[in-house]
């Protein structure tokens, strides 16, 4: 097992770099997230572990939806569900803006690794769906009360937006503090994300995580 708590801690650059190889185990990813960091890297490379400085976060209830959006939320008779279908999600993240079925950027060992957090309760998936056909959505990882967003897809304008509406919704409802969104995106600031210092967002971290605590969404 990687000691992620004594890496993140002693992590000064900002990159965020903190720690190259390692497995994908459940051990390894729970550690992780618990110390703020997580894995990002390319096919036939070693697992990099990253704990950027700034990080992204999006508090749930400052999440922010344009006037389109707001309209498209309105006049879009979707149906949400909650994990349904985790296996179509994190397989449609995985791939590009082309949908090839060859063409994609999370690796089948984070597949593999990710749908085994979910088979122990740990990731979770939200599904948008319109005439029964699944076109948004995301998946991410809850330990305590942080949900730590690890990526979405849209097949239709929107969707992807709307998947995390829902989400934040979702974890109004259940009382969580952040979304961690990691890297800073103009996607996500838009939708009212905002950075942190690596030690404001580690000291969240200290006051809501719990692994032994398990959200049923």
């Amino acid at each position: 097992m990687i000691d992620f708590s004594r890496l993140s801690n002693s992590c000064k650059n900002n990159e965020g770099i903190v720690h190259v190889g390692g497995e994908l185990s459940t051990e390894n990813l729970l550690n992780s997230y618990s110390s703020g960091v997580f894995p990002w890297f390319n096919a036939n490379l070693p697992v990099i572990w990253w704990n950027p400085d700034p990080r992204m976060v999006l508090y749930p209830k400052k999440i922010k939806l344009s006037k389109s959006l707001k309209k498209t939320i309105k006049n879009t008779n979707y149906k949400l569900t909650i994990n349904k279908n985790f296996d179509f999600v994190i397989n449609n993240c995985s791939r590009k803006l082309t949908h090839h079925k060859d063409d994609v950027w999370i690796t089948k060992e984070m597949v593999t690794a990710y749908t085994k957090l979910f088979e122990l309760g740990y990731a979770h998936s939200i599904e948008i769906s319109e005439n029964d056909e699944i076109l948004g959505g995301l998946y991410g990882v809850s330990l305590g009360k942080i949900f730590y967003g690890e990526s979405m897809f849209s097949k239709k304008t929107d969707f992807s937006k709307i998947a995390l509406f829902e989400l934040a919704k979702l974890l109004i409802k259940h009382d969580f503090k952040i979304i961690d969104c990691q890297v800073s995106s103009n996607h996500l600031s838009s939708m009212g994300a905002e950075n942190i210092s690596r030690d404001f967002f580690l000291k969240i971290l200290k006051e809501n995580v719990n692994q032994l605590k398990k959200t049923k969404f």
